[in-house]
């Protein structure tokens, strides 16, 4: 089977959890036995509307998964419609999670909820990382069927993570129980929490991911990364994440809405305990006192890393228990997952 495989603007958006899945899927699809094509286009842009017409300019494939939802990806769409093959979407973008992520991105919401209702019906098939994302979309509604899929874990990325502890630690100036987050640095992933917390304790805070403080960056953004608490450290981009999970102990991960949270099971995957917000999607996925702790205000969580920074057993089972989770989530169960979609819609 040979699949066009799809996410525009591939290169900007590197840094981005949408690229992460995007590349997971493609090394499951791979070893699940699936011929994966990136795209159809040249890498000149300026080419899309001469190439998008001309039928010959995509080679035999058999369905097209598209990870966004921009010109390109309805380019793409075009050209299944084209060839007569299966159309799959994913739905990496809700207006839940956008609101809270850039200037304005909640003000702009009731249109992005508009638009995303057309996209998204375009498809044979949805895909989505949740049942809680299932949940919102045919709520708005989407007319496609919905399909949630997990985005996976890369256990084998993070091997040898131990070995990065000291130098991370070193290089960003970090003792004791370190507290830490992952990923790009959003309101919506529970930032003003984490340094409120950050202020109310003495552990060393530190988030692991890049920020921005351009006009595109939301307030809560600019003021915390540009005078966070004295314990507080924003490290920007890190080259290896390994680094991250080395160096930190506790995962705070504070956000409001969220898909599933890569971050999260690479966490778990480290064996660290993590701390969460008690909302629907993680709920779905982890069980309070078991592999997680679960709270729903800033005392609970405050309480929560108290907790766990008097009990080093208490760390340790759950860091224990959350690896068991984690290998649920493997790349092997997503190839095959998504092997199986794509075999049913062909």
């Amino acid at each position: 089977m040979r699949v066009l495989h799809y996410l525009e603007l591939e290169r900007r958006l590197d840094r981005s959890g949408i690229a992460s899945s995007t590349r997971q899927q493609r090394a499951a699809l791979r070893e699940a036995g699936v011929e994966v094509l990136t795209s159809p286009w040249p890498a000149d842009l300026s080419q899309y509307s001469r190439r998008v017409l001309d039928r010959s300019s995509l080679p035999e494939i058999d369905l097209v998964h598209c990870q966004l939802i921009g010109p390109g990806s309805l380019a793409a769409g075009r050209l299944a419609r084209q060839r007569g093959v299966p159309l799959v979407l994913h739905a990496h973008v809700t207006r839940e999670d956008f609101a809270g992520s850039f200037r304005g991105s909640t003000l702009v919401g009731p249109l992005l909820e508009r638009y995303l209702r057309w996209f998204y019906s375009r498809a044979d098939l949805l895909l989505c990382p949740s049942e809680y994302t299932k949940g919102v979309l045919e709520s708005y509604p989407v007319r496609a069927p919905v399909r949630p899929v997990t985005n996976g874990v890369d256990l084998d990325s993070l091997e040898g993570f131990e070995a990065f502890r000291e130098p991370y630690r070193e290089d960003h100036g970090l003792e004791g129980i370190v507290v830490f987050a992952v990923g790009n640095v959003f309101e919506r992933k529970g930032l003003s929490t984490f340094c409120r917390l950050a202020e109310a304790t003495e552990y060393d805070f530190a988030w692991f991911g890049p920020y921005d403080r351009g006009p595109q960056a939301s307030a809560a953004v600019r003021r915390w990364t540009r005078d966070p608490p004295a314990n507080v450290t924003f490290t920007g981009w890190i080259d290896d994440k390994r680094g991250a999970f080395g160096a930190g102990d506790v995962l705070c991960f504070p956000a409001t809405v969220e898909n599933q949270g890569i971050a999260v099971l690479e966490a778990m995957a480290c064996g660290k305990p993590v701390v969460l917000r008690d909302i629907p999607v993680f709920r779905e996925f982890y069980t309070d006192g078991e592999d997680c702790l679960l709270c729903s205000s800033t005392a609970e969580f405050r309480e929560a890393l108290d907790r766990l920074a008097r009990n080093p057993d208490l760390r340790a089972r759950l860091g224990k228990n959350a690896r068991r989770t984690a290998e649920r989530h493997s790349l092997e169960r997503v190839g095959e997952e998504l092997a199986g979609i794509y075999r049913e819609l062909v």
